[in-house]
């Protein structure tokens, strides 16, 4: 299993440009919102566009999805760590926790 991180880690490393921040939902759910900076990149595309989009196997990647239920991060982290990548941790909470506590985020439904 994936190591986890806080909202508050999360947040500290995205302000310190410490971290690249992976969307695992994709889609029109990345188009509609994510959070700054992300990139989405969904389980089916790893093989494919990992070494393109996240070039540096031991850079840190947070991945994160909806909310607990979702699975969707933890799929894209497994398919990371199996490719090779060594800090790869997973915002379980994901974009609902973010939300709810009114940080920032980036999309076409943010105005």
């Amino acid at each position: 299993m994936t190591t986890l991180i806080t909202r508050e880690e999360l947040k500290a490393a995205i302000d310190a440009g410490a971290v690249t921040v992976v969307d695992a939902l994709g889609g029109d759910y990345y188009a509609k919102q994510h959070l700054p900076g992300a990139i989405p990149l969904v389980e089916a595309e790893v093989a494919g566009r990992a070494a393109e989009l996240l070039p540096d196997k031991d850079a840190a990647i947070v991945t994160y999805c909806s909310n607990p239920a979702c699975t969707n991060s933890q799929a894209v982290a497994t398919r990371l760590e199996r490719l090779g990548y060594t800090r790869v941790r997973k915002y379980r909470e994901g974009i609902e926790d973010w939300a709810a506590a009114g940080l920032p985020l980036e999309g076409s439904s943010i105005d």
